[in-house]
């Protein structure tokens, strides 16, 4: 397997439209914005060989036994550990948790920012794989519970399952559309970790208990912000996988993609999706928190929502525009960390110019 990253040469114009995806382009208040230099692109199981693989190695018993990376940060510099083990923070030190603190009861949040935005954007051109449940089942508030009102989010959500320091690990991650129709947007930390790309990753769309109804796609590449790979710096925990072909058909052509959006106003209305594996879930259902996003005002310049997922929930998607009836809406964050001392909250970075050249490279990649 290709282990080594390769970066390749800046970029000089960021195309405004993606074929076959929906991209939203900056705001005329952007356009003075320097251009984020290329992503760093990682091979993965780019051949056949390396996806058989992978593929023999997840069995149902190693999903089973996955579990969430547990990464602790604080201001004085950065401690990561195996997925499950605990790690010690020096007394009075400020720290920060990727999400994997177990929940707390809820307090009260911080009023938004920023009034909600009233633009609209592109639906995606899913089809809903089960018969949404009435408006009222489900609250626009949400500080995590199950999903049941189906829609294209119960399929183009998933579970992502890799090798971290040789433990079989999980995260959340969502299938978009694209032009290559085989990206899937996930957390930095969910792709490279301590200085190193995760090796046999897999999504798995829809899995719901053990269960894989659209099946298990292999990575073969992995694609993070040059911030992440380089300092993973928090604000830009942001990354891409493209997945290979599954009998012979790719992958929203399976299971849908959510649209995606770059350089929106802040403080809007988001509802986040992932599968939390630590206590008190099991990594078996989908679970969703939704209410006001809110500025961080300690150390990032990410986004807060209150939610009680917890870890192998980091990856999953926020959402804007997003309709119960259908299951759609616009992707806009990912889980990505959670403050010890605030279990409570749910961060998620900024999509900028950066989010953005991840998305725009990892659609034009061979998924072959």
């Amino acid at each position: 397997m290709h282990r080594t990253a390769r970066r390749l040469i800046p970029i000089l114009v960021i195309s405004p439209i993606a074929a076959g995806g929906i991209l939203l382009t900056a705001p005329t208040a952007q356009a003075a914005r320097p251009v984020s230099p290329r992503p760093i692109v990682h091979d993965a199981a780019d051949t056949k060989t390396e996806q058989g693989v992978v593929k023999r190695f997840w069995t149902p018993a190693k999903m089973e036994a996955a579990k969430p990376l547990d990464l602790v940060r604080s201001r004085a510099g950065r401690t990561t550990t195996a997925p499950g083990g605990g790690t010690a923070v020096a007394p009075g030190a400020r720290s920060v948790k990727r999400a994997d603190t177990p929940a707390t009861p809820a307090t009260p949040t911080p009023s938004p920012s920023a009034p909600a935005s009233a633009s609209a954007s592109p639906s995606p051109s899913a089809t809903p794989s089960t018969t949404p449940a009435a408006p009222a089942a489900l609250s626009s508030r949400s500080s995590g519970a199950a999903w049941t009102a189906g829609g294209t989010v119960v399929k183009t959500e998933g579970r992502v399952f890799f090798t971290y320091q040789g433990r079989s690990a999980s995260c959340s991650g969502t299938a978009v559309t694209s032009a290559n129709k085989s990206v899937v947007i996930t957390a930095g930390h969910c792709v490279k970790l301590g200085g190193a790309f995760h090796t046999n990753w897999v999504f798995v769309p829809g899995y719901d208990n053990g269960s894989r109804p659209y099946g298990t796609w292999i990575a073969t590449n992995l694609l993070t912000t040059t911030q992440w790979n380089a300092t993973e710096d928090m604000n830009y925990d942001m990354a891409a996988a493209v997945v290979a072909p599954l009998n012979g058909q790719l992958l929203t052509d399976v299971v849908g993609g959510q649209g995606v959006a770059f350089n929106q106003a802040r403080g809007r209305q988001m509802y986040a999706f992932g599968y939390p594996a630590a206590s008190p879930y099991n990594g078996s259902k989908l679970i969703y928190c939704a209410g006001r996003v809110f500025e961080d005002y300690l150390v990032s310049t990410d986004q807060g929502l209150s939610c009680d997922m917890t870890g192998g929930s980091s990856g999953g998607g926020w959402f804007q525009n997003f309709d119960q009836r259908t299951g759609a809406g616009t992707l806009n964050s990912v889980n990505s960390f959670k403050y010890n001392f605030a279990p409570y909250w749910m961060f998620g970075p900024y999509f900028g110019p950066e989010a953005q050249a991840v998305y725009t490279t990892a659609q034009t990649e061979d998924a072959t």
